[in-house]
C-alpha cells in the first residue's frame, strides 16, 4: 500500500540531475504524531521521499537501499511549506546525492537537509 506523498508542483530533469518542487501538505500521514505541539517532517520521511522521487527520475538507478552517509538535518520542514528537492545520481559511485531546500521571503536559500544514499541492485 502506498502512502500519500507531497504534491508535485514542478520537475526538471537533465541527465542525472533533477530539481523537484513539492508542496508539503499538512494532512500527510508523515506529520501525525511528530510532534503534536510542533509538527515537522521526520528525517526518515525525507530520506524516503528522496529515494522515491529519484526512482521516478532516474529509471536505470538500482532500487535497493545500500546505506547512507553525510546525512545532515539542518532546518525543520514544516507543514504547508514549498520545498525544492535536488537530486544527483552519481552513476560510477552508485550514490544518490540529495538536498531539501526552500526560499525565504527575502529570496535567500534555506537548506533543510542533505546527504548521500548508496543504492545497489536488489539480490
Amino acid at each position: 500500500m502506498n502512502r500519500p506523498m507531497p504534491t508535485l508542483v514542478d520537475c526538471h530533469i537533465v541527465d542525472h540531475h533533477a530539481v523537484i518542487t513539492l508542496c508539503v501538505d499538512s494532512e500527510l500521514d508523515d506529520f501525525k504524531g511528530h510532534f503534536p505541539s510542533f509538527a515537522l517532517l521526520p528525517g526518515v520521511s525525507q530520506l524516503d521521499w528522496a529515494v522515491h522521487f529519484a526512482r521516478d527520475c532516474f529509471q536505470k538507478m538500482p532500487t535497493a537501499f545500500g546505506g547512507m552517509d553525510v546525512i545532515k538535518f539542518q532546518q525543520p520542514i514544516l507543514p504547508n511549506s514549498t520545498i525544492i528537492l535536488t537530486l544527483d545520481w552519481i552513476v560510477d559511485k552508485q550514490k544518490l546525492h540529495f538536498s531539501f531546500s526552500s526560499m525565504t521571503p527575502e529570496n535567500e536559500q534555506v537548506i533543510h537537509s542533505s546527504g548521500k544514499i548508496s543504492m545497489r541492485v536488489a539480490a
